[in-house]
């Protein structure tokens, strides 16, 4: 094992704790519409089934973003694609803060969507440059976190914020924040062909992969389109579909579910939500720490995912059907936050899986068709629980949906991600062995 330099040392760690923050203030602003949702549908007077299609807004407009984003990452680098999209979702939160319509609001949570797409396919792409193979899991797992962290101290603190100046003010304040993290990203990241590398740094970062030299240095557009002929694509992408399903059901919905279902009011709302958040969180750290444990033990990198990937969803999925059925507030909390931990041990190391699925040069490709699927899926859920609830007033069909279809996913990456990829391939796009 070759020894890691002080220097790769600070280049990983100022790398994660930015990626970490960009992505807590991410999910701080796609939380706000959630947190202010019964304040917004009646301000503006619109129905469940119009709250859904405009939490949908975002997901799915962040879905389509996916696919040109990933090749513009592999192509232009994650200090100016992330720096950018930070910058233009947060000015759309602050634009949000000042809409007076339905449809000013779609277009804002539209271009919200678009902005926020680069920052977890830049993620990954971040984590296989700076990260060796074998330690990849725990930084992926750390900044994946973000997305349970946020939505942990959402509740609590964007209430705080919301009842205190108003929820219009609650937006303008965010995306001042995000711009300030997108200023501070671009001045102090690098990625790594900005970066003059020691032989001996460069040997470790390689250890165990194909050796630099013999990797295309650009992205052509054949071998991104080569990705969708590859069996694993296709089974990351229809996997992550029930990943993000139950993950944006449960962000976009759990604070109405506990007022209108449980009902409780908007203040208790805001501290019982973060509990689920807690285990979210721990799942989510756990997910990377699993991985590389099963990597040392000599299970096979693609393996060493999708194992812990299925278990995770079937959880979810088991601690989803009681929580629809239990009158116990109580006892809801409880299975959601282990449906939560769950889930969310999944969506870490899904994203772990794209780390050692693909080459250096096609990670954020990768990444950002896997993210496709998920939020294409994903934008389905605040709109079919809309209209369920519309439809029945109640919350317990839209769960048994969400469990349904993780339940489904486990058996997708079960057995349409294989181990090994399928020859012969194109030379670009071949994978380091598994």
């Amino acid at each position: 094992m070759l020894q890691k330099s002080q220097r790769l040392k600070r280049i990983q760690v100022v790398a994660v704790v930015f990626l970490t923050v960009a992505g807590i203030v991410n999910y701080l602003d796609r939380s706000t519409l959630s947190i202010a949702n019964h304040l917004v549908s009646q301000e503006l007077h619109l129905s469940a089934s119009q709250m859904g299609l405009l939490l949908s807004a975002f997901s799915l407009s962040y879905a389509f973003a996916q696919l040109p984003v990933g090749a513009l990452l592999d192509r232009f680098g994650s200090r100016v694609m992330l720096g950018l999209g930070m910058l233009l979702w947060s000015l759309a939160q602050v634009a949000g803060g000042f809409i007076q319509t339905l449809n000013h609001f779609l277009a804002a949570r539209v271009v919200l969507g678009v902005a926020e797409a680069p920052l977890f396919p830049a993620g990954a792409k971040v984590v296989n440059e700076w990260f060796a193979v074998r330690e990849r899991g725990r930084p992926t797992g750390t900044f994946i976190s973000s997305s349970t962290i946020a939505p942990m101290i959402a509740p609590p603190l964007l209430t705080v914020l919301m009842l205190a100046f108003g929820w219009r003010a609650m937006f303008i304040i965010m995306g001042v924040l995000g711009v300030l993290v997108a200023i501070g990203w671009y001045v102090v990241y690098r990625n790594r062909d900005e970066v003059a590398l020691t032989d001996t740094e460069t040997a470790h970062l390689d250890e165990g992969m194909q050796k630099a030299a013999d990797r295309p240095k650009g992205l052509s557009f054949a071998e991104w389109g080569a990705l969708f002929k590859l069996r694993n694509t296709w089974g990351m992408i229809f996997g992550f579909m029930g990943v993000i399903y139950m993950v944006w059901l449960y962000l976009t919905w759990l604070p109405g579910y506990l007022e209108k279902e449980r009902h409780l009011s908007i203040a208790h709302t805001g501290w019982l939500v973060s509990i689920p958040y807690i285990f979210g969180t721990i799942g989510m750290l756990s997910s990377g720490v699993i991985a590389d444990y099963l990597l040392k033990r000599g299970m096979a990198p693609i393996r060493s995912r999708k194992w812990p990937l299925c278990i995770g969803l079937i959880g979810a999925a088991a601690f989803t059907v009681p929580a629809a059925y239990t009158p116990s507030t109580t006892l809801a909390i409880v299975y959601v936050s282990c449906a939560m931990f769950f889930v969310n041990m999944s969506s870490g190391t899904a994203w772990a899986l794209v780390s050692v699925a693909a080459p250096r040069h096609l990670v954020a490709s990768l990444g950002s068709m896997q993210n496709f699927g998920g939020y294409l899926g994903g934008s389905f859920a605040p709109v079919i629980t809309g209209i369920v609830v519309d439809q029945t007033h109640s919350f317990v069909n839209a769960l048994l949906i969400s469990a349904g279809v993780a339940f489904a996913a486990a058996f997708v990456y079960l057995f349409v991600v294989k181990e090994v990829a399928p020859a012969p391939l194109p030379d670009a796009i071949k994978t380091q062995p598994t």
